[in-house]
């Protein structure tokens, strides 16, 4: 991983802060193996809007869950929040 990857979200591409979490694009019980760098917040977004089967097959892809309307609602909200925000995540309504 570069350097600016260790320093943004995968998900919002917002600065990291003191508290990171590591998702697996492709779940860990699915043998993905490949982690990235997370706001709590954005980990708990992805799993509250997508189970293990459909991140499988997104195949560790960013491009589909930007393209979830949820997500992208999130996405737009989120984006000028301090690194360390926190808020509740709502489940998502297919999950």
């Amino acid at each position: 991983m570069d350097g600016a990857a260790e320093t943004t979200c995968w998900l919002c591409e917002r600065p990291l802060g003191r508290k990171v979490q590591w998702h697996h694009p492709v779940p860990k019980a699915k043998r993905g193996r490949e982690v990235v760098p997370v706001h709590p917040i954005c980990h708990r977004t992805i799993h509250a809007h997508f189970t293990n089967a459909q991140l499988v097959r997104m195949a560790g892809a960013r491009q589909p869950l930007l393209a979830h309307e949820e997500i992208a609602k999130f996405l737009r909200w989120i984006a000028d929040k301090p690194p360390d925000f926190h808020a509740p995540v709502r489940r998502g309504r297919g999950v």
